[in-house]
């Protein structure tokens, strides 16, 4: 099985272990009491890829408020299938159920969607996102004033950045979504991680100065993604040298040149967030130690409500980790083992909010 970068980790390496045995009870199963159409569009904001997903809305009727789901990093399929969990399935399914359309996606090189992954920046994922959006608006179960967005974690990026730029949006909800940049969000996941494991305060503060160079370089680089790899290369030979294999060096100085992750390292969400007008939605769960919900979610409404808008609600939930379930430490190597997919809890605010933003 494929895990999905979830906000890559550098130099934490966690061991999962998957049993085909362990049970997904939240996870529906056809026949659905509602339409699930799969569908195509092309994006034609950047390189006229073709999109492939899943359209579900309500077997009658028309005009219905509508959502895209917005996946985390790395690239999953339309149900942002991670360890044998489907989260956008389930999410899509109980809304659905609720009379909201919503449109999922295979990530650009993932499932039936055409493009490459890692050869794109965070603009091309932007793009995809307005091309969704262009999209819902031609079909007639939807009604055009009523689109909002939902981002998990990268997606909880994307997610303001097509707001801020466009006023069709009418809300969005940020699942995990980052209030803070890039770099400084990686190496708070990292020192939260290390720690919850026990590593001990050396080797966290010495993981924390060999990041901080690693992503000081990427602040400072251009576009050139093949003489970013050379050095970080080379500042990864000059720190790990003799520890760590060429080919180990080689692959961690590769990931870290990914355009979207470069990009990921140096956005800061006020650049966004702080044009956001619509209506927000921010969920976090406490033991989420990959996006920490009170570093974020405290910035994420501070931000949106020095700038003006005045329809934020923010809501921490206790014991839930960074997929939004319910979690003994929250750390990622409990994710497979956990039977729920995803909060009834949350499910039922983000419904009950969407509902009231739409009525």
């Amino acid at each position: 099985m494929k895990v999905k970068y979830l906000f890559l980790i550098i130099s934490t390496t966690f061991s999962f272990t998957l049993y085909a045995q362990i049970n997904r009870p939240q996870e529906p199963k056809a026949p659905f009491k509602y339409t699930a159409e799969n569908v195509k569009f092309k994006n034609n904001f950047t390189d006229s890829i073709t999109l492939a997903g899943t359209l579900t809305y309500p077997k009658e009727g028309t005009n219905f408020p509508a959502v895209i789901l917005i996946s985390g990093s790395g690239p999953q399929d339309r149900n942002s299938e991670i360890m044998n969990h489907k989260p956008f399935l389930v999410i899509a399914d109980y809304l659905t159920k609720n009379g909201i359309v919503v449109l999922r996606l295979d990530d650009r090189g993932t499932g039936e969607s055409e493009g490459n992954y890692n050869e794109t920046g965070l603009n091309g994922f932007v793009n995809d996102t307005k091309s969704a959006l262009e999209f819902l608006k031609s079909r007639k179960e939807v009604n055009h004033t009523k689109i909002g967005l939902i981002g998990h974690s990268m997606g909880g990026v994307i997610a303001p950045i097509v707001a801020s730029e466009n006023p069709d949006i009418s809300f969005i909800v940020l699942l995990a979504g980052s209030g803070i940049r890039g770099d400084q969000l990686m190496l708070l996941q990292k020192e939260k991680i290390e720690r919850k494991m026990g590593v001990p305060e050396l080797g966290i503060i010495q993981g924390q100065n060999n990041m901080k160079g690693a992503y000081d370089i990427i602040l400072k680089s251009d576009n050139n993604k093949v003489q970013l790899q050379v050095e970080l290369k080379d500042y990864f030979t000059g720190k790990f040298g003799g520890m760590l294999a060429e080919n180990q060096i080689q692959s961690i100085s590769e990931q870290l040149s990914f355009p979207w992750l470069t990009d990921l390292i140096k956005f800061d969400p006020q650049t966004s967030l702080s044009k956001t007008n619509c209506p927000v939605l921010a969920l976090n769960g406490a033991n989420d130690l990959q996006v920490p919900a009170k570093e974020n979610l405290e910035n994420i409404e501070r931000i949106l409500k020095e700038s003006g808008n005045k329809e934020v609600e923010v809501i921490e939930f206790e014991n839930l980790n960074h997929l939004f379930q319910e979690s003994e430490t929250g750390l990622p190597n409990e994710y497979a083992t956990i039977e729920q997919t995803f909060s009834p809890k949350v499910l039922e605010t983000m419904t009950r909010w969407i509902k009231k933003q739409t009525e």
